[in-house]
């Protein structure tokens, strides 16, 4: 029984020590959703989760690449959090169909808020146009805790294909599939109104033409009428003098 004991023991250890570093593994700050199409446009979040608990997330610093620079960003606003986003000269201007880059997004600072123990919070930005000769894009990111420890989360990922210990935040790039609109301007653009039948604009018109015609003549006909009446009565009365005279 004592035997079984010490077992259980030192089997107990083992899965505690095992889920003790499994959880910070767990605990990486990742691009949320991981993939997106090449030459399109995206949102994506990066979930940062706070993996001490002792201190609180404070700042997080996300760089953006250069040798893939992404013309369009934004960010959106996180209630309590203060964000700076900081555009620089890019190494060498990148063609695109927008003409020359030379200028881009290379980082977004945010600061002022706070992730507790035990909490993560999302930061949201629309970006694009994504590039089309490269599989992926990494945006290295900083952590600041509250007690001044700071943790880079930058690594590449291992040619092995294992995970890194502390990889960088990756968005991978698929082929854009073939009937896919890269912009997004096929579903933003509403459909034009189906083009009238030329005979159409005529029908009414024509109607209305064809009903005034038949007035016309009908009123025509019947003042020729009254008056063949009139003449007719007034030849009828003269006879009637002459038969009398």
């Amino acid at each position: 029984m004592s035997k079984f004991r010490r077992t259980a023991a030192v089997l107990a250890a083992a899965t505690a020590l095992s889920l003790g570093l499994a959880i910070p593994a767990l605990a990486h700050v990742t691009v949320n959703p991981g993939t997106a199409e090449q030459g399109g446009f995206t949102k994506v979040a990066f979930r940062v989760p706070n993996e001490r608990d002792d201190a609180s997330t404070t700042k997080i610093e996300v760089s953006f690449p250069v040798d893939h620079p992404l013309a369009f960003v934004s960010v959106k606003p996180v209630p309590g959090w203060e964000v700076k986003v900081t555009e620089g000269k890019l190494p060498k201007p990148v063609k695109t169909e927008y003409g020359d880059l030379t200028e881009a997004v290379t980082k977004v600072v945010w600061s002022g808020g706070e992730i507790k123990p035990g909490q993560f919070q999302e930061f949201e930005v629309s970006m694009g146009q994504l590039p089309t000769d490269t599989d992926r894009l990494m945006f290295p990111t900083t952590q600041t805790y509250s007690g001044g420890e700071v943790v880079k989360w930058a690594d590449e990922p291992k040619a092995d294909g294992t995970e890194a210990e502390r990889p960088a935040p990756t968005l991978k790039l698929t082929p854009a599939s073939a009937d896919d609109d890269h912009h997004g301007t096929a579903s933003a653009t509403p459909s034009a109104p189906p083009a009238a039948s030329p005979a159409a604009p005529s029908v009414a018109p024509m109607a209305a033409g064809s009903g005034s015609s038949s007035d016309g003549t009908a009123r025509l006909l019947g003042g020729a009428g009254l008056i063949v009446g009139i003449v007719g009565v007034v030849i009828g009365f003269l006879g009637l003098r002459r038969r009398s005279a």
